[in-house]
């Protein structure tokens, strides 16, 4: 299987922009941008100067391409979500530092 041409990927990025411009939160914006020849997911605060880190996830193109695509999105939105919210975390009883 070739890899997907420049056309492809806009065609894709654009289907994923699609899909997420109908989800609106209140604590994030969601996004997509073409990377290094793939496409991401991109989560980040809109409260932007707390200084945290934006999150990535990678979309494959034979997720983009399928026709459960809306549904699977939601899926992997739900888990990156989740995924990015514990990323906040500054301290948990896991934590190694010792608190004087």
């Amino acid at each position: 299987m070739s890899p997907p041409n420049h056309l492809e990927h806009l065609k894709h990025l654009e289907k994923v922009a699609a899909e997420l411009r109908r989800y609106e939160h209140a604590l994030v914006d969601f996004s997509a941008r073409e990377h290094n020849g793939s496409i991401e997911l991109v989560i980040e605060l809109k409260n932007r100067t707390l200084g945290l880190h934006t999150y990535y996830a990678p979309l494959h193109p034979r997720d983009i391409e399928h026709s459960q695509f809306a549904w699977t999105l939601q899926r992997y939105l739900y888990d990156c979500l989740h995924d990015y919210l514990i990323e906040m975390f500054i301290r948990t009883p896991q934590s190694r530092v010792v608190e004087p």
